[in-house]
């Protein structure tokens, strides 16, 4: 009977044990990225009364007595299933959808994490809700991103500014009126940028010469000059090179000898800083309205940070006052062959064991790792209604254990009781 009062109280322990693991899921059901767990039983060894008898002779062989004493908890298993997307259009809410971790550091050894409620601290920094630096890429002045260093903190300030690009190339399209007279003019006007992003005003005039044939002119007076004006200065005058003869056959621009339709504005050192191509292959003569603007005209000034985003890559694109947008960064992902043997730490964080192998951190989308839902967050996979029906089972589990007691005590008294 002892035995008995023993196997009772190991089944409480092991029971309550059970009942403290489905309390956990059932207040973690709200808890962003978190990944349910179980607890499963073992008995623990059993007392042999019999060994096991060989068949011999005319008798058969018997079994083994053995008389159980109780049951230990055998394992506490993680389920990293993926939990349902919530979408909350917060920028900084990042989900992963498939397999993988975000990588957070406070400076000392990794951890990682489901739960993507990230936010930007005073010094631009992308961080979770403890203040741990999420770890990826940053991108160089050009945009581009190298993926095969180490990954750090990725840090994106708020007044990070875009540097201006000059303008060199400007394309033209639009129509001269076939029916132009002789001498009329068809103007041209568009903005240019400096080094330094000022705006600069281009204009000159399309001038017909004579039947199909144009030039180019500043104002009307000088040929193969344009006109640019600084902020608050005066036009200037420039020669541009490499001049194209302009004439059309059947309304389409017809340049021959080899020459092609373009034109240079050439580096004068102050309101053109650099050699500026303009192209021309796109202007018609027909017999329609006169009218030609700029297509594409490229160079920009400098631009303040508006907003940013994060893509499914991890790509995070900067999108600037100025009307451009860059590569900032990339976030890292990291993926494990056992994610089940990781370690818990609390905070939605884990820690790598020797269990869970060697994180792979890398890209998203590359190697297994799953890619990333912006503006949205991963809801907890504890599923309630079996939560609810494992605290039932618990529950009648334990309450048998504690009749194995409550009879074993009974029978303890009716002994005690032959001696009256």
């Amino acid at each position: 009977m002892m035995r008995s009062l023993f196997s009772g109280v190991s089944g409480l322990r092991a029971h309550q044990a059970r009942m403290d693991v489905v309390g956990n899921n059932i207040s973690n059901v709200n808890t962003v990225g978190y990944k349910s767990s179980r607890a499963t039983f073992q008995e623990v060894f059993s007392e042999t009364i019999k060994g096991a008898g060989n068949p011999e002779g005319g008798r058969g062989g018997t079994n083994p007595m053995q008389i159980g004493l109780g049951i230990s908890l055998a394992s506490i298993d993680t389920f990293h299933t993926r939990g349902s997307i919530e979408r909350t259009d917060n920028p900084l809410d990042l989900a992963i959808e498939g397999n993988g971790f975000f990588v957070v550091s406070d400076g000392t050894a990794p951890k990682f994490t489901r739960a993507g409620n990230f936010f930007r601290d005073t010094e631009g920094n992308i961080v979770n809700g403890n203040g741990m630096k999420v770890l990826g890429w940053m991108a160089d002045a050009t945009g581009a991103i190298d993926t095969s260093v180490t990954p750090g903190a990725i840090t994106i300030p708020k007044d990070l500014q875009m540097a201006p690009m000059a303008t060199d190339a400007i394309t033209i399209i639009g129509n001269l009126d076939a029916d132009t007279a002789n001498n009329d003019t068809v103007p041209f006007e568009t903005v240019v940028y400096d080094n330094l992003g000022r705006a600069n005003k281009l204009n000159f005039v399309l001038q017909k010469t004579g039947a199909n044939a144009w030039q180019i002119s500043d104002d009307g007076t000088n040929a193969n000059r344009v006109l640019v004006t600084p902020p608050g200065g005066t036009a200037v005058s420039i020669t541009i090179t490499t001049p194209p003869t302009i004439t059309y056959l059947n309304g389409q621009l017809n340049i021959g000898g080899g020459a092609t339709p373009t034109f240079t504005i050439p580096n004068n050192g102050a309101e053109v800083p650099v050699d500026i191509v303009v192209d021309i292959s796109q202007i018609t003569q027909y017999a329609a309205e006169s009218g030609i603007d700029p297509l594409s005209v490229n160079g920009y000034p400098v631009g303040d940070l508006e907003e940013f985003n994060f893509d499914a890559s991890g790509v995070a694109t900067g999108v600037f006052t100025n009307g451009q947008s860059m590569v900032l960064g990339r976030i890292a992902l990291a993926n494990f062959n056992n994610p089940a043997g990781l370690q818990k730490i609390g905070s939605n964080l884990y820690l790598q064991t020797p269990n869970s192998g060697e994180p792979s951190i890398g890209i998203c989308g590359d190697n297994g790792r799953g890619v990333i839902s912006p503006g949205s967050l991963e809801m907890s996979n504890v599923d309630i209604s079996k939560e609810f029906t494992d605290m039932i089972i618990t529950q009648r589990g334990f309450q048998a254990n504690s009749r194995i007691i409550t009879t074993s005590d009974e029978m303890l008294q009716e002994l005690v009781n032959l001696k009256r």
